[in-house]
């Protein structure tokens, strides 16, 4: 039942992606926002028909604490439904997260962790990571170093075509 909620809001945002976030705002608030009370409004009447220490009551009683956080994309169109875009973004960090152990120290840790937010950056300019990465190898020794910005990814997506990632 509640999955089935959750998925009729999934659809409604399937609909209104990529429109202006005004639209996006006026159609949240005139479908979603029923199905968000109608959802609400069942997780409180199952409540009362579990036991408190199940684990779907722990679930609903968590989803329930954080209403307001979980609804504000209903009144706001630039926000999305879920952050599973950041969750992507930080796919790659979470699955190397052991071999940061050996960085060798904290600068070490520090450089790495420039280089993941330069390489995403490359592929959130739709740049090929490895190819941006070796342009910028091969002219940073000879560029002057007050003007390496120059060398930044959105500074540099319009000369590297080649480069683009497929959309």
């Amino acid at each position: 039942m509640a999955l089935d909620r959750i998925g009729r809001l999934y659809g409604i945002e399937a609909e209104i992606r990529g429109r202006p976030p005004d639209e996006r705002r006026e159609v949240r608030q005139a479908r979603a926002g029923p199905e968000l009370e109608s959802l609400h409004a069942w997780w409180h009447a199952t409540l009362t028909t579990l036991s408190k220490k199940s684990e779907l009551a722990v679930a609903i009683r968590y989803a329930l604490s954080r209403w307001t956080a979980l609804t504000r994309y209903r009144d706001d169109g630039r926000l999305e439904i879920d952050n599973n875009a950041a969750e992507r973004a930080l796919r790659a960090v979470a699955l190397g997260r052991k071999n940061w152990l050996f960085a060798g120290s904290d600068d070490g840790g520090e450089r790495a962790a420039t280089i993941y937010s330069l390489l995403g950056t490359a592929k959130l300019n739709n740049l090929d990571p490895e190819g941006y990465l070796r342009y910028v190898l091969e002219r940073i020794a000879d560029h002057p170093i007050n003007r390496i910005e120059e060398l930044l990814p959105w500074n540099v997506v319009e000369q590297l075509p080649s480069l683009r990632l497929a959309a």
